[in-house]
């Protein structure tokens, strides 16, 4: 059984906590709350990834379309209809998940490169909607006047605010993952992604479980979409479409996708490649992913969280 380190979970709770007041005396990094939040929120992706595909052996290209569908009905819904945010957050998730039963039935009785075609028409398919539904969600100029989120009262008007919402939800989607992972249904997702065939000789439902965990990282997808929209007030189809899925590969490639932790430091990276260190390689941003994904396939196959294991086994010998 894998075991749960406390102290990790301490520490990084304890920076996560201190980390805006430390950047707010600190000029060079005074944005970099504002980008914790979308590695926040991406890392919820990621996590829901991570479990789909590093656990349980599933390939997916098509999380942005979960991601999508959380952020429109997000916004459809406040925008046209004047709902509570909170309420639409709720509904975005749950078509979401009926969105994941309803391909992840047919999609996930192909394996290897089939299965990942299958996701990645799906996305292609919710983009285009996006896309081309004009009327309800503005096509590629998107939707606008997205309301905030507020709480009895209290408003998440502040990046402050936002960031620590955001980073309460993602430790408890972490926490979660974690226990799932040393629950017997982690034990039988693992099974699983060694070999289906063992598995269902030894009474695991496999489609069962396959299927639960597709819909749990559309879950953690949608609700990413929602806060997202809700951050910026604002969303367009651009922010769905396929490089973005495959920047989610590029996360959780790079942390470690055999580790739930390699979720979280995966997004961290790329966040901040995107969004802060990349910006002047401009138009040739995509061939630098391609080498970082490249070179990390070839000399890190476990990610930047095997480093330690690595080191560890230089020094054994």
């Amino acid at each position: 059984m894998l075991r749960i380190r406390k102290l990790p979970i301490i520490g990084f709770a304890l920076f996560i906590i201190v980390f805006p007041w430390i950047a707010g005396t600190i000029p060079a990094i005074g944005n970099y709350p504002d980008l914790m939040i979308f590695a926040g929120i991406y890392c919820l992706i990621t996590i829901g990834l991570s479990l789909l595909m590093g656990y349980a052996g599933q390939i997916s290209l098509g999380q942005a379309a979960f991601y999508g569908i959380g952020a429109y009905v997000s916004a459809i819904l406040t925008v046209h209809f004047g709902l509570s945010p909170w309420f639409c957050m709720v509904i975005g998730m749950l078509i979401a998940s009926a969105v994941a039963v309803l391909v992840g039935v047919p999609s996930l009785k192909l394996r290897g490169h089939y299965l990942a075609m299958a996701t990645l028409a799906f996305g292609i398919i919710v983009f285009i909607v996006f896309n081309e539904e004009i009327e309800w969600t503005g096509g590629p100029d998107g939707i606008s006047g997205i309301p905030g989120l507020s709480l009895f009262g209290f408003e998440f008007d502040t990046v402050l605010k936002y960031y620590y919402l955001v980073w309460f939800l993602v430790f408890a989607a972490f926490i979660f993952t974690i226990n799932v992972i040393q629950s017997r249904s982690g034990r039988a997702l693992r099974a699983i992604h060694i070999s289906e065939a063992a598995s269902s000789a030894m009474g695991v439902n496999v489609s069962r479980f396959k299927i639960m965990v597709f819909v749990y990282s559309a879950i953690l997808a949608s609700l990413a979409g929602s806060l997202y929209a809700h951050y910026l007030n604002f969303i367009n189809p651009s922010t769905f479409d396929l490089f973005f899925s495959i920047k989610l590969l590029i996360m959780i490639a790079l942390g470690g996708m055999h580790e739930v932790w390699g979720a979280i430091v995966g997004a961290f990276l790329v966040t901040f490649l995107s969004f802060e260190w990349l910006h002047f390689f401009e138009e040739f941003e995509v061939i630098v992913y391609g080498i970082i994904l490249l070179l990390v396939t070839i000399f890190l196959p476990h990610g930047l969280v095997g480093i330690p294991g690595i080191v560890k086994g230089w020094f054994r010998r």
